[in-house]
């Protein structure tokens, strides 16, 4: 984990100092911001990833398009943006859809313990991954994932699974996807 200014924060996602990316995911971990982007094609399906062998912390568990944390004195939004040309090599207006907290241990190597705000937005398909993050990616017809998600869940990443539940569980259709007509 390369060293970069995390920011921490108190449980209603106020700033209360910065530390290294290590310090905030090894041992007990420090709270700190973080975000996660859902990026749907124009056919409504979902681009995920199969997180990279090099990953500290679930790797080759697939997960949402997009997840990482904002760098001290970046905000959310430009965070969201630079991460999304980063690892996927696209450019989308993001729409916020929520924040939440958690706490997930992976196994004794470390634990993420974050303040995340999720995105949503749409892309054309063009797709340019960053091998030294991503193993694999796919775009995946949204009842598809429900179903891989129920029968496997321990190939994603909690994060991504406690996320597409509250995604998926708004009003009991899909009413976050940019292209909602087509998941019907």
């Amino acid at each position: 984990m390369h060293e970069e200014g995390l920011i921490l924060v108190d449980k209603s996602d106020r700033i209360v100092g910065y530390a290294s990316r290590e310090r905030c995911h090894l041992g007990e971990g420090l709270l700190h911001r973080a975000f996660s982007i859902f990026i749907y094609n124009e056919l409504g399906q979902l681009f995920i990833q199969k997180r990279s062998s090099g990953k500290l912390l679930w790797p080759l568990f697939w997960s949402n398009s997009v997840c990482s944390h904002p760098r001290k004195s970046e905000s959310l939004e430009v965070a969201a943006r630079r991460r999304l040309k980063e690892e996927i090599g696209m450019e989308s207006e993001l729409e916020f859809l929520f924040k939440f907290s958690y706490e997930a241990r992976f196994g004794d190597v470390g634990v993420e313990r974050e303040v995340c705000s999720v995105f949503t937005g749409k892309t054309d398909g063009q797709v340019r991954v960053d091998r030294s993050e991503i193993e694999e990616w796919t775009f995946i017809e949204p009842r598809q994932l429900d179903r891989h998600i129920q029968s496997a869940p321990e190939q994603y990443t909690p994060w991504f699974r406690m996320e597409w539940q509250r995604i998926r569980a708004v009003d009991g259709e899909d009413r976050r996807c940019p292209f909602p007509s087509l998941d019907r």
